[in-house]
């Protein structure tokens, strides 16, 4: 496979960008949702993200803006891979305050309740990396640590696809 590997939680996207990484306007997690859409559009997300998509963290943002996630999928087909005009559409949909530090402050923070400290330990576990319950705190470290941006799971898997996309 080119941008994704076969994992023991099934395919892992190499080329999704990490939830922590910022779109220009300041959301985490927006410039990663925009790539699950426009690989859902090219029918290439992989069942392993399918199940998340639009809900989860993608939900929660859009609930954070007031719109549905199906209005920024829409956008993103509009858009195609114009970054550009896909930002105008998005300004046009979101509400003129993003209330940014709110969101990003909140995203950060999932996972830190006690059940989702038990969510992050059960997925741990089911990883075969219970040594890294208490090291990853986050839903965002999570993904980080699945698709292998926290060494520890996918890392090697990570750096091998890094690899062979530099030859490529």
């Amino acid at each position: 496979m080119s941008d994704e590997d076969l994992g023991p939680t099934g395919a892992i996207c190499f080329d999704l960008p990490s939830p922590y990484e910022a779109h220009s306007f300041g959301l985490l997690h927006l410039p990663r949702f925009i790539a699950k859409c426009r690989k859902h559009l090219r029918n290439e997300l992989p069942k392993s993200y399918q199940k998340n998509f639009c809900r989860g963290f993608d939900r929660f943002l859009c609930m954070h803006l007031g719109i549905d996630p199906q209005d920024v999928l829409k956008a993103v087909e509009a858009a195609g891979e114009d970054d550009a005009a896909l930002d105008e559409v998005l300004v046009a949909l979101f509400p003129k305050d993003l209330r940014v530090a709110d969101w990003n402050r909140e995203v950060t923070h999932k996972g830190q309740t006690e059940a989702g400290r038990e969510f992050l330990a059960e997925s741990l576990t089911n990883m075969g990396t219970p040594e890294k319950i208490g090291e990853i705190l986050s839903v965002m470290d999570m993904m980080d640590f699945d698709e292998g941006r926290i060494p520890g799971f996918s890392d090697k898997r990570r750096r091998a696809w890094e690899t062979r996309k530099q030859h490529s």
